[in-house]
């Protein structure tokens, strides 16, 4: 937790909104959607395509099934949209019956504070649904081989919980390496319970602490015969964070999503209960996170199959 130096935020004069923003790097490129929750809507390596984009109908998608957006000022569901605070219950917005999911700035339009070649700064307030102020940063680093994101929620005029967290919306891989110590336990609402378990077999929609070793996704982009053996171009993807929460979701068959948070889904609510990874913001206080997508390009070699 850090002091604040007031930043450039919505009503600032460099602030402005903006259409799609496109950042290069090497061979990778991803494009930037400011007025779609300051989303990244897509990001390609070469010509793999690692997200989830706008279904090709031109229909308008499900704002919390596509591209990777930023969740503030909490991650994940919030048990029926309520939460206790210094005393005071409070209700929220319920977008995915019967919790509320995600905070609310993955539905708003972001404001752009800065584009450089290879980078943007947005920022964005919470909205009237959130009761105690606040607002968010945001700041993406297109490099060769790497997405850096970072999130800074700052408190204004009032103590507040806080969370970060993205949903990064990816592409199904041919194959993932998603292994963690420990999972919280699910009730019947597929809500955590605060108790850690050892993990089970996926397909998931859980949350995770302690990864056992780095989180990979792997793509085959081509594959070529060279004597008796196929060897397999791949794009390996790792995702990283400072977060301590992973949330993984593979249950689609199009996607997995593996979802760095600061904190667990209804972190509002466990805090009451046990001690969990909830920060609380005094006035000018900032909770600041960061995710790091990296990528490279190998060939792995595999024998051919023979014909029964």
């Amino acid at each position: 937790m850090a002091k604040c130096v007031e930043p450039c935020i919505a009503d600032s004069l460099c602030a402005r909104l903006a259409g799609v923003i496109e950042l290069r790097a090497g061979k990778a490129h991803c494009t930037i959607s400011p007025d779609e929750g300051g989303r990244i809507a897509s990001l390609r390596v070469a010509n793999t395509q690692l997200l989830v984009e706008r279904p090709l109908d031109g229909s308008d998608p499900d704002p919390m099934s596509w591209g990777c957006y930023p969740m503030a000022p909490w991650a994940g569901r919030i048990r029926h949209g309520r939460f206790n605070f210094r005393g005071v219950e409070y209700h929220l917005v319920i977008n995915l019956t019967p919790h509320a999911i995600h905070g609310t700035v993955f539905t708003r339009a972001w404001h752009v504070d800065l584009v450089e070649d290879d980078a943007v700064s947005m920022s964005c307030t919470f909205g009237p649904t959130w009761p105690l102020g606040g607002f968010v940063t945001q700041r993406i680093e297109l490099h060769p081989d790497s997405l850096v994101c970072e999130l800074t929620v700052t408190a204004t005029n009032t103590e507040m919980p806080a969370q970060v967290g993205w949903h990064p919306w990816f592409v199904k891989p041919h194959s993932a390496s998603l292994a963690f110590a420990n999972m919280y336990a699910r009730d019947g609402e597929g809500i955590p319970t605060g108790t850690l378990v050892t993990p089970h077999d996926g397909p998931w929609d859980d949350c995770f602490t302690q990864p056992l070793e780095p989180l990979e996704l792997r793509y085959r982009t081509a594959a070529t015969a060279v004597a008796k053996t196929a060897v397999v171009d791949t794009v390996v993807v790792t995702i990283s964070s400072d977060c301590d929460h992973w949330t993984v979701y593979d249950q689609p068959h199009h996607a997995t999503c593996v979802e760095p948070q600061s904190g667990p889904p209804d972190g509002f609510n466990l805090e009451a209960r046990a001690a969990h990874s909830t920060t609380i913001l005094g006035p000018g206080e900032a909770l600041q996170r960061s995710m790091h997508i990296g990528w490279r390009e190998i060939a792995e070699r595999e024998p051919e199959s023979t014909p029964d």
